[in-house]
């Protein structure tokens, strides 16, 4: 991981936090090892979404709902699952070897998952001013560059369209299926208590939105 830390440009303090920041839990289970990354992806992924909401603070002047939707189109699945990617943490995510087999290494949700871990490791490691620079390091050229979308916010779109014509709308849980390292939800959306659109993903939240984008597909408004 020396190579990652110099990218990083970070100094580790404690490296158990980043072994535990890589490791699947198909690769705890079978190596009887007490630690996985779910608890420092948790960490992770609220300290992320305060360095990106604060630098939208204070560098922007749109509301607070268009801030909310800002924030979320950099701290998505696909966008971290990008972010990933460029850094090439993929290469240090350690799975099972069912898991491996079945080309978790480049799974979106686990990839995704790895860059949260990883940033919850450095916020515990090195403090908070350090995780900052380097989240913000990654992220804001994202940010800066036009050309990258990584996601349209179905929901709020759909939202809006049903406030419009007055209608009501929520979601619903269809299906759960997988073992837990590797689930996958099915959602539905009503409108006015008709199905609209369904969908499928590796987190209800993306569940949700590929219902919301179906629907959208689908509904004459």
């Amino acid at each position: 991981m020396e190579e990652l830390f110099k990218k990083l440009d970070i100094v580790p303090k404690d490296l158990s936090l980043y072994k535990t920041a890589f490791s699947h839990s198909s690769y705890a289970n079978e190596h009887h090892a007490k630690k996985d990354y779910e608890r420092l992806e948790f960490l992770g992924d609220a300290v992320v979404d305060l360095v990106v909401a604060d630098y939208l603070y204070r560098n922007y002047k749109e509301t607070e709902g268009e801030m909310t939707k800002v924030r979320a189109s950099y701290v998505c699945e696909n966008a971290l699952y990008e972010y990933s990617m460029d850094l090439g943490l993929n290469n240090y995510i350690k799975v099972g070897h069912g898991e491996e087999a079945n080309g978790g290494k480049f799974k979106k949700a686990i990839v995704a998952d790895i860059f949260e871990a990883l940033m919850g490791a450095i916020y515990l490691d090195l403090g908070y001013a350090t995780v900052r620079r380097v989240i913000l390091t990654i992220i804001i050229p994202y940010i800066k560059n036009p050309n990258i979308v990584f996601f349209s916010d179905y929901k709020s779109a759909l939202q809006e369209a049903v406030q419009t014509s007055k209608k009501s709308l929520y979601y619903e849980l269809i299906s759960e299926e997988g073992p837990a390292h590797d689930k996958k939800f099915t959602m539905q959306v009503r409108v006015d208590g008709i199905i609209y659109g369904v969908g499928k993903g590796n987190s209800k939240k993306e569940a949700e939105q590929l219902a919301a984008k179906n629907a959208l597909e689908k509904l004459a408004l």
